[in-house]
């Protein structure tokens, strides 16, 4: 597990490999990531948007941003806490995502939270000794 924390706000994310969803010999791994934010401020607080940046092994960059995440913007107030599961396929063996939440308060005010760097990585192929 991989956790950030900003503004007394806690993202946690633990990745996963989907072997029966990738295919290596297509040059396609997929992975999937599970997040948990937790409000650990005084403050009722709304998910806006997202910034993801993903690096493949090659160090090819890709960039997704947009509103929420996974359909939803949800809302938190003080020892709230919201997960959601959401995937990435990648042309290699592994990457890094990092990124950030836009995040507003009840008064407008926007501030961005860290989503700590994660490291999506298959399990090594076993290898046979001949």
């Amino acid at each position: 597990m991989y956790q950030a924390t900003t503004r007394h706000i806690t993202v946690r994310v633990t990745p996963s490999f989907l072997k029966d969803q990738s295919d290596p010999d297509a040059g396609r791994w997929v992975f999937a990531y599970r997040v948990e934010i937790d409000n650990g401020s005084r403050d009722t607080v709304q998910l806006r948007s997202r910034f993801w940046q993903i690096t493949d092994a090659r160090g090819h960059v890709e960039t997704v941003e947009g509103p929420g995440v996974v359909g939803e913007e949800p809302i938190l107030g003080p020892g709230d806490s919201f997960t959601y599961t959401s995937g990435c396929p990648l042309p290699t063996p592994s990457g890094i995502m990092r990124g950030h939440y836009r995040m507003q308060l009840i008064d407008g005010t926007i501030f961005e939270i860290a989503i700590p760097a994660f490291s999506l990585d298959a399990p090594a192929e076993r290898r046979v000794l001949n």
